[in-house]
Formats: C-alpha cells, sequence, structure tokens
C-alpha cells in the first residue's frame, strides 16, 4: 500500500477507551498504564468527545494527592476541554505532520461526534514503517 493511501481507519486502535469526567484520576491512570497509553479522551455520557486527559494533565494532581495523602480528584479538574482529534479518512501523513510537533501523541478518532478509537505515534511510525519495508526490497 502506497504511504498516500494509508488512512486513519486502516492503522487506528478500536478499542475505545475513555473516561468520563466524573472518573478518578486513580481509576484513569491504571486505565492508561493497563493499555499503555500516554492519554485518552474524555467523553460524555452519550459517547461524544468533549476533552482529553494525558498523563502530564494528571501528573501535578497525582503529586499533590500522594503529599497531602488525599484521595485523588476527578478526571474534570484535569482534563483539556476542546480537544483535537482526527477523522478515520484522514491521511496518515497528515496525522504525521501534526505528531512530528512535541505534542500531542495521541489522537481521538471521531466519526460523527462518537469516538470510534485512538491513533497514536506508535500506531502512525509502524504503519509508515511496514509501508517502507513493503516499497523498498531489503
Amino acid at each position: 500500500m502506497k504511504t498516500g493511501s494509508l488512512l486513519v481507519r486502516d492503522v487506528m486502535s478500536r478499542d475505545t477507551f475513555f473516561v468520563h469526567p466524573e472518573t478518578s484520576i486513580a481509576d484513569c491512570v491504571k486505565g492508561l498504564a493497563q493499555r499503555k497509553l500516554p492519554g485518552a479522551p474524555v467523553a460524555d455520557a452519550n459517547g461524544h468527545l468533549i476533552g482529553f486527559v494525558s498523563e502530564q494533565d494528571i501528573l501535578p494532581a497525582l503529586m499533590q494527592s500522594a503529599y497531602y495523602s488525599e484521595e485523588p480528584r476527578k478526571v474534570e479538574t484535569v482534563m483539556k476541554t476542546n480537544p483535537l482529534s482526527v477523522k478515520p479518512n484522514d491521511h496518515i501523513m497528515e496525522i504525521a505532520k501534526m505528531m512530528s510537533e512535541p505534542k500531542p501523541k495521541v489522537y481521538p478518532v471521531v466519526e460523527g461526534e462518537e469516538i470510534i478509537g485512538i491513533i497514536t505515534r506508535r500506531h502512525v511510525t509502524q504503519a509508515l514503517l511496514e509501508d517502507l519495508e513493503l516499497a523498498v526490497p531489503v
């Protein structure tokens, strides 16, 4: 497959892991660690994207909770609103350009208003490498 024809839908994870604003930071961290993700979409009760939370967003709140021996706060207290997202028919090269910047490392994939998956730098780099190996015989 030529790189120009690779789409997000071809390489994204269909694991639609997301959290809700009322999810505890502790539960969010556990979910991220289990899936080896640096962040997760935040969805409302209908599964619509309303925010994004990253390990970087969580770390200060988690440090504060640990220092003061407090119950970790909720995701809604640290999440970013107006999250970036991509569409399933976006081209991988466009996403690779976006991901070549320092952040973000993961994007929710949204169709309409519904979160249908995620795409990470790992997905993109792996897809580009596999495509290169097909194009350039070793």
